[in-house]
């Protein structure tokens, strides 16, 4: 039985080698093992996936946190606006009831001030130009009537609503 197996084997023949390639052949598919195979191959070293994610999960964090940070101060600008227009009406509305000696032009600065009766009157003077002889009991604010006749605030007795 060994001879019939020996006779169906192709015989090798030694002269037909080439073992300067065969030295230098580690794989017939490099490409597809997972370790380095031949001494100018780059390092294969075994991932640390735990690393990876842990690496990955913090960069997510932090451009998250980022984006909540930008929402954040997007939010303050919003409640800053809404806080102006919310005393914009206020002020607009305290002008259109107050007693107001002449027709507004627009593009002009005008004073909002408070008697000491708590009636308001809208002035042409500012508060610098009364002087101490400012016969009124409060400041309240310096407006400008717009196209639209609408007031802009320019300017309050807190002056907290420079815009």
């Amino acid at each position: 039985m060994k001879e019939l197996s020996l006779v169906n084997k192709k015989k090798v023949d030694i002269e037909n080698i080439d073992l300067e390639r065969m030295k230098d052949k580690v794989a017939d598919l490099p490409g597809l093992i997972e370790y380095a195979h031949s001494v100018g191959s780059a390092i294969v070293k075994p991932e640390d996936k735990g690393k990876i994610k842990g690496t990955a999960v913090a960069a997510m964090h932090e451009q998250t946190d980022r984006q909540f940070r930008q929402l954040y101060e997007q939010m303050q600008t919003l409640a800053e606006q809404a806080k102006y227009l919310k005393k914009r009406v206020s002020i607009s509305e305290r002008i259109y009831l107050a007693d107001m000696g002449f027709d507004p032009v627009y593009n002009k600065n005008y004073y909002l001030f408070q008697r000491e009766n708590g009636e308001d009157v809208l002035t042409m003077v500012s508060p610098e130009e009364w002087g101490k002889s400012n016969p009124y009991k409060k400041f309240i604010a310096q407006v400008r009537l717009l196209s639209d006749h609408t007031w802009e605030v320019v300017k309050t007795e807190d002056d907290t609503f420079n815009y």
